[in-house]
């Protein structure tokens, strides 16, 4: 069973972890909370059932088949997240495929858009893009372990609470996407007074886990929605 000290440590190193290559302090703060996330795929193998504390103050159980729930089923409401009908597929722009080194998943993206690179950082972080001369990012993180769509929700949610109290979902809803079931999650919030919405895909299954998630300064991301889309509507399982 693992000690709360581990779980404890790994989140101040995320916290704490400088990504060299941006200057902008901005994006510094928001790819810092999308780091946060990671510990959703990092913890999810020390979980033993066991109660346990959130930063936050609040219990939770946590169960050994990774998922887990608050003490007090209050304190947590209970929603359906509807399910879009529509079939989302890859933009026909998307021609270049940038595969996963870690799992059988794949990312079509128009490379005339969007420049990319592996990342330096956390090893749960394969790669970061950019939108080439504008102010939209984007993460591909990706875990060999499959994971509950619903664990992935709620410790996401509640690790972004721990970074940006003030964090709102804003959108949420499964999608089929290229014949994957996804959960779709908008969230704004603000890290030093930086506003900002984090737009992303989370999808689990038996070749792993990924959370590929676009993000940008809050007054930005409406114009940047239409490039989202197509960028995670790449996202695909591969032999």
């Amino acid at each position: 069973m693992t000690d709360c000290f581990e779980i404890d440590n790994a989140y101040n190193y995320l916290i704490n972890l400088e990504v060299a290559p941006d200057t902008n302090q901005g994006f510094l703060e928001m790819k810092r909370l999308v780091l946060l996330l990671i510990c959703v795929l990092g913890a999810h193998h020390t979980f033993a059932q066991t109660r346990a504390v959130t930063e936050t103050g609040d219990e939770v159980i946590l169960y050994d088949d990774g998922t887990w729930q608050y003490q007090n089923n209050d304190d947590i409401e209970e929603m359906v997240i509807p399910i879009n009908p529509k079939l989302f597929k890859k933009d026909k722009s998307s021609t270049f495929l940038l595969k996963s080194n870690k799992i059988k998943i794949g990312f079509w993206l128009n490379s005339k858009e969007w420049s990319f690179k592996k990342s330096n950082g956390d090893s749960a972080t394969e790669y970061e893009l950019q939108l080439k001369k504008e102010d939209l990012r984007a993460l591909i993180l990706t875990e060999k372990a499959e994971i509950p769509l619903q664990s992935l929700r709620l410790i996401a949610i509640q690790n972004a609470k721990n970074a940006a109290p003030d964090i709102q979902i804003e959108e949420e809803e499964y999608r089929n996407v290229n014949g994957l079931n996804v959960l779709l999650l908008k969230m704004n919030g603000t890290i030093q007074g930086i506003k900002f919405t984090y737009y992303g895909y989370y999808y689990s299954g038996p070749k792993g886990t990924v959370q590929f998630l676009t993000y940008s300064y809050q007054n930005l991301m409406d114009k940047y929605l239409i490039n989202c889309e197509k960028l995670l509507n790449g996202l695909v399982e591969i032999d």
